[in-house]
């Protein structure tokens, strides 16, 4: 990973669906969805993409004039698309911003982003579809998901970026390399020490059996004599008194 970056520089679904980046096998149906999709950029939408900011998780009720008077603030805005829906006419929540000057467009990505208008914390960020390569947008599996921890996570973006991966090579060489054969060569060597104590112990134990039951037996013939002996000295006593 000598190119790791946290923010994504080119679109990969299959990266954008790991912690890391390094994931090598996609983890659910999404990321399947976007490998297999053909999305090509919208070439309706006009204006500079490297102009343009990126609105979303506005207010329903948020109009283009109160997103003119809050972005206003940071420079010149050229242009606002609240997109919407075509057949209701409202919000989707989300709109695009495009500014006259860079400078305007930096600040606003500097300061506007988690700012609260109409009681919504909105998320700001750069244009993706036009200017990252291989863009897969969310409703086709893509995109570096939401704010729920319940939803599709992505990373690689400025929401979720890219956590470092780890690497401990030495490690896992001095784990499953050559120390291993020697640990398992002694815990095989042990085992069979534990196995040869417990047979022996087997065997004698097997042998000191026959003993305790003799034992055992002339003990039971002792103590009948001695409860023999004991009834005929009480008869014998009966007997003197009468």
């Amino acid at each position: 990973m000598a190119d790791w970056a946290p923010i994504a520089k080119e679109y990969d679904p299959l990266k954008a669906g790991s912690i890391d980046g390094t994931d090598e096998e996609p983890h659910d149906r999404a990321i399947w969805r976007a490998m297999l999709a053909r999305y090509v950029p919208n070439k309706g939408v006009t204006g500079d993409p490297h102009l343009t900011l990126f609105v979303a998780r506005l207010n329903l009720q948020t109009t283009e004039e109160k997103l003119k008077e809050v972005f206003s603030r940071y420079g010149d805005i050229r242009k606002i698309r609240l997109v919407r829906d075509l057949v209701t006419g409202f919000s989707k929540g989300y709109a695009f911003i495009e500014y006259k000057e860079e400078r305007a467009l930096l600040k606003a990505h500097r300061d506007a982003n988690r700012l609260v208008v109409d009681q919504h914390e909105i998320f700001v960020d750069f244009e993706l579809e036009r200017t990252l390569k291989g863009w897969i947008p969310r409703r086709l599996g893509g995109g570096f998901g939401g704010k729920k921890e319940s939803g599709q996570l992505r990373f690689g973006g400025r929401d979720r970026p890219f956590r470092k991966p780890i690497n401990l090579p030495n490690m896992k060489n001095d784990f499953y390399g050559e120390g291993s054969s020697e640990k398992r060569n002694w815990s095989r060597e042990g085992m069979r020490d534990w196995r040869t104590r417990d047979r022996d112990h087997e065997r004698s134990r097997d042998k000191r059996w026959p003993e305790r039951e003799r034992s055992r037996a002339w003990g039971d013939s002792e103590r009948e004599r001695d409860s023999k002996e004991e009834r005929s000295r009480g008869r014998e006593r009966k007997d003197r008194d009468r």
